[in-house]
């Protein structure tokens, strides 16, 4: 079965590096009939670079304390390499990445 992830919904993805997973925030909307099997993402990292590239995530019981969202590896992915569900960041959270990601593209 295809998973269907919900626009801020945090889920663990096969980006296909060398057999890792990762946490993603989910960006794109929810759609219920998308064009192509496909959602945009930001990956989430403990890599802390102190960038504006990054926001700080808030402590959540699915993430390392440590955790970043990383505005600059937004990217797309197939619906089948989402591997599990593991949460929703806050809409403050999600607010910050948002606002990140329209500084990180220039889009104000």
């Amino acid at each position: 079965m295809t998973p269907r992830p919900k626009h801020g919904e945090v889920w663990i993805a096969d980006l296909g590096l060398a057999g890792k997973t990762r946490p993603v925030v989910i960006l794109s909307r929810t759609d219920d009939d998308p064009p192509r099997a496909l959602t945009i993402y930001v990956p989430i990292t403990t890599q802390d670079r102190s960038s504006d590239y990054e926001v700080t995530l808030g402590h959540l019981s699915f993430l390392d304390p440590a955790s970043v969202a990383n505005v600059q590896g937004i990217g797309s992915l197939p619906l089948v390499r989402l591997e599990k569900r593991i949460g929703t960041l806050p809409e403050v959270d999600l607010s910050r990445v948002k606002a990140a990601l329209q500084w990180a593209c220039d889009l104000e």
